[in-house]
């Protein structure tokens, strides 16, 4: 199936292409934080920041890719899709040479948060696109398929970074991030045409990107699923903050980490497959809100355990493993029905979305991270209390109508 653009130069982009396109954009994100667990005991020693200070390796990063979204969002909907994730492309470069050049582990945060605010551009872009091409339930469903092979980055990324380590140093992991950035760069630069029209485009300027904003914030359904995905996304932050330290040195795995954080990684790329199979049929919010229930009850039941008795890793593994899976479930949902009422806004409702739950899920996934103590209770504990506020923000935002009952989801046509 093609799908026509306004694009003279580049007019059509067959469906294959627009989800490979996604997958890849998403998965450069994914990439650049994954692929660093493995190496954050030998980043910590190099810049000598052990214990839970090398957590702000990942946190820096999150951090500035959810700051710049913000302004991404308003050039994105100035000045084009394409030109935009070029000039972000090319920023990520630039920012992964300086991490090579940090003189000390400070000069390293930095640069960590501006090559994740260069990376921003991929997430508003990636989301944006899609929404210029397609809508309704089929764009939930090209999301979750693209989400899909996004996962193949985090199953893959900490075992390439603990290739890489067993033949080279750390400093090879972020040469590796250089070239894969410089191969997107390229493949957009002669593929990708340019989805949004001169008719559509907002003039960049302060008042008008602020009612921009104000205007996607001011929906309910957007506001309520953004703040909902934000405290589930402090969650999802927790465990990657904290997964080499629990899985690596409380349980032991040290070199087998990478394979068990894959393993959990791939459960999340099973449970985006289910839900672009059924989210047709059973819609997004009936899908969403079962699993934030069952979130909770998993993980709030895991938290009770951890307090009386340390969970044995053949207990934690599976029950950590069903929790993230359920957080696959609602992630790809809460991401669509944010960016239905879009319309022609939807470069500035991505980035605002994008931006939110970055910020918050990398502010509330630290809070959690730094609380590291030595157990597993502190992780529980906190997703089972973030999933319960995300519950509470979605029952309020349906007004009481969780389910699906009363759902409207048109097949609105994209602006």
């Amino acid at each position: 199936m093609a799908l026509t653009s306004p694009d003279p130069k580049r007019p059509t982009l067959g469906m294959a292409e627009l989800i490979a396109m996604t997958s890849a954009l998403m998965a450069l994100n994914a990439l650049s934080i994954d692929i660093m667990l493995p190496a954050l005991p030998d980043i910590g020693r190099a810049f000598d920041a052990m214990g839970n200070e090398r957590q702000l390796v990942i946190t820096s990063y999150v951090l500035g890719f959810g700051i710049a979204q913000i302004f991404y969002g308003p050039l994105a909907d100035a000045l084009g899709r394409r030109t935009v994730l070029l000039a972000s492309l090319g920023a990520y470069s630039l920012a992964t040479l300086l991490c090579l050049a940090a003189p000390d582990f400070g000069w390293m945060l930095a640069a960590r948060a501006l090559q994740g605010a260069a990376a921003a551009g991929t997430r508003v872009i990636a989301t944006a696109v899609v929404r210029d091409l397609v809508s309704g339930r089929k764009m939930a469903q090209i999301i979750s398929i693209a989400m899909t092979f996004f996962m193949a980055a985090p199953i893959l990324a900490p075992g390439l970074g603990q290739a890489i380590l067993l033949i080279a140093s750390w400093e090879w992991i972020f040469a590796a991030l250089l070239a894969g950035g410089g191969l997107l760069w390229g493949w957009m630069l002669v593929r990708l045409p340019e989805t949004l029209s001169i008719e559509n485009r907002i003039p960049v300027r302060i008042g008008s990107a602020a009612k921009s904003y104000w205007l996607a914030a001011k929906n309910r359904i957007t506001l309520g699923y953004m703040m909902a995905a934000a405290f589930i996304f402090g969650g999802l932050f927790a465990f990657i903050a904290t997964a080499e330290q629990v899985m690596g040195e409380l349980y032991g795995l040290e070199v087998w980490f990478a394979l068990a954080f894959a393993g959990i990684a791939a459960g999340l790329a099973v449970a985006n497959i289910i839900n672009a199979r059924i989210v047709q049929r059973y819609g997004m919010r009936r899908i969403s809100h079962c699993a934030i229930i069952a979130f909770i009850i998993i993980n709030g039941g895991h938290a009770l355990y951890a307090l009386i008795s340390e969970p044995p890793f053949w207990l934690f593994y599976p029950l950590l493993t069903l929790g993230m899976m359920l957080f696959g479930m609602m992630g790809a949902n809460f991401s669509a029905l944010v960016m239905e009422p879009a319309g022609k806004r939807a470069g500035t409702t991505s980035a605002l979305y994008g931006s939110v739950t970055a910020i918050g899920g990398a502010i509330l996934g630290s809070l959690i991270g730094q609380s590291f103590d030595g157990s597993v209770f502190p992780l529980l504990a906190g997703m089972a209390a973030l999933g319960v506020i995300a519950f509470v923000i979605v029952a309020i935002t349906e007004r009481g109508q969780l389910f699906g009952v009363g759902e409207a989801e048109p097949d609105i046509p994209p602006s």
